[in-house]
């Protein structure tokens, strides 16, 4: 019992709090259907101290975006567009990537997509 619980203390001493600067800065985006990496477009966030968000996507420029940080999750909400009707985002930081969903209501369809951090850049 007593190892159990120092293996406890142990995870939860190394675990990074979450914060707004966890999530940002630049992000490469995986949009390959197959999740392989054969497509793949940039992602600049900027979570500010008042919960908003702001950056750009998929070479769009977030238009209204919001953060938050709860239970235990920090996740983001936001639009783009691409001049023909709205993108719809939200995604959650899932350990060192991103785990996003868009929903492009104009072309009718929905994609899940992944980012990890750009090889050799680090979190601000």
């Amino acid at each position: 019992m007593l190892i159990v619980s120092l293996a406890v203390a142990s995870a939860l001493v190394q675990t990074s709090p979450l914060t707004p600067q966890t999530m940002n800065g630049a992000w490469s985006v995986d949009l390959s259907a197959n999740a392989d990496g054969s497509y793949l477009k940039a992602m600049n966030l900027n979570l500010g101290e008042d919960e908003t968000l702001t950056g750009d996507f998929y070479d769009s420029e977030i238009l209204s975006g919001r953060w938050t940080a709860q239970a235990g999750r920090l996740c983001v909400a936001f639009r783009t567009t691409d001049g023909a009707g709205p993108y719809h985002t939200s995604a959650c930081l899932v350990g060192d990537r991103i785990e996003g969903m868009t929903w492009a209501e104009h072309r009718n369809f929905v994609f899940i997509w992944t980012a990890v951090r750009p090889t050799g850049v680090s979190a601000p």
